[in-house]
């Protein structure tokens, strides 16, 4: 239900919903309401691992630069990708420094375990992608953007109102127009959603990718159009919940709004390639061939490797919904999996 006039104690669902995933992340086991794609098959993150390398490749291969992770989750994938990096690109391994964009305590500890086998070294360790470090830069982002938060704005009648939060309910107050980077018109009777925390993430990575050479991976689920309407969705003891409850008890996602995503990094400096489909994405970089070969040398796990694959790419499981994005420095050439798509 939507009421008029805010209570002093509303707050606006951006800081409710950052407010409630900062607890939730803090305080809930991992990933216990939600699968993630490195979870699901080891050929996710070696895939993703190959990206990487040939992307460092076409950068040039610096003797010295970062390789990564937004939202690294348990560090499956991280984990993933080092294991194909160190085996099929020694000199690659010795080159980077792995940085972690993470803010729970409790992954960053998992994330720890994970990488042991992987790193001589320990990971850096970030609260924000702005704190990085200078230098080349790889980054992979699988399923980060759509935990940020977000504004909705609803138009009626009456012009244009934002949505408050307040004992489990929606407000409406009075507010001017939304403005999205893309420009795109806003049709009366709508709802649209803004995720300003991605777009400052855009134009930074944009900024930065113009100066020095770099490119970043964004995988999730989202839409490639001028869609609008309310996407706010929540997982609590892995089934859907209503969003305003229990806030800290559920993790509050929303779809991502790539046409704002690229146009804000585009804008700022950086090429911007795609959003393709996950399942395409994923088939041009080998996930059928390296997923044979895989289930060729362990038959005991083949048809778990082989449904994995399946969901990974199928049009009704995760191919569809999910969708990817690449921003590179002017002047590389087209990443991997991306060569049919020309830069915009």
């Amino acid at each position: 239900m939507t009421m008029r006039a805010p209570p002093p104690h509303a707050e606006r669902l951006d800081h409710f919903m950052a407010r409630a995933n900062t607890r939730y992340y803090a305080n809930t086991p991992l990933l216990s309401d939600f699968i993630t794609a490195p979870e699901i098959s080891q050929v996710f993150g070696e895939l993703l691992g190959a990206w990487a390398a040939m992307v460092w490749q076409s950068m040039g291969s610096p003797a010295s630069f970062i390789l990564a992770e937004a939202g690294p989750g348990r560090g499956t994938l991280m984990a993933d990708a080092l294991r194909l990096i160190t085996r099929a690109c020694p000199a690659m391994a010795q080159a980077m420094q792995v940085h972690l964009v993470e803010t729970s305590p409790l992954m960053r500890a998992e994330q720890a375990k994970a990488l042991r086998a992987s790193l001589t070294t320990p990971p850096h360790w970030h609260d924000r992608l702005e704190t990085l470090p200078d230098g080349p830069l790889i980054l992979l982002a699988n399923e980060f953007l759509d935990a940020l938060p977000i504004r909705q704005f609803v138009h009626t009648p009456d012009g244009w109102n934002e949505r408050y939060v307040a004992d489990e309910r929606f407000y409406l107050a009075p507010c001017p127009a939304p403005v999205l980077p893309d420009a795109r018109p806003l049709e009366p009777d709508t709802l649209v959603e803004l995720c300003e925390p991605a777009l400052a993430i855009a134009a930074w990575l944009g900024q930065r990718l113009a100066r020095t050479p770099g490119a970043a991976l964004f995988i999730d689920y989202g839409h490639a159009s001028t869609l609008t309407g309310d996407s706010l969705q929540a997982l609590r003891h892995a089934r859907p919940a209503a969003p305003l409850e229990a806030a800290g008890q559920a993790d509050l996602t929303a779809h991502v709004d790539f046409t704002a995503f690229g146009a804000a990094a585009r804008q700022a400096g950086a090429c911007v390639y795609g959003t393709f489909t996950q399942g395409a994405f994923l088939r041009r970089l080998g996930l059928m061939e390296r997923t044979a070969q895989l289930a060729a040398a362990a038959p005991e796990q083949a048809q778990a490797l082989l449904s994995g694959a399946e969901r990974l790419a199928a049009p009704e499981k995760m191919g569809h919904l999910f969708r990817v994005m690449a921003l590179l420095s002017p002047g590389l050439p087209a990443p991997p999996g991306f060569e049919e798509g020309l830069p915009t």
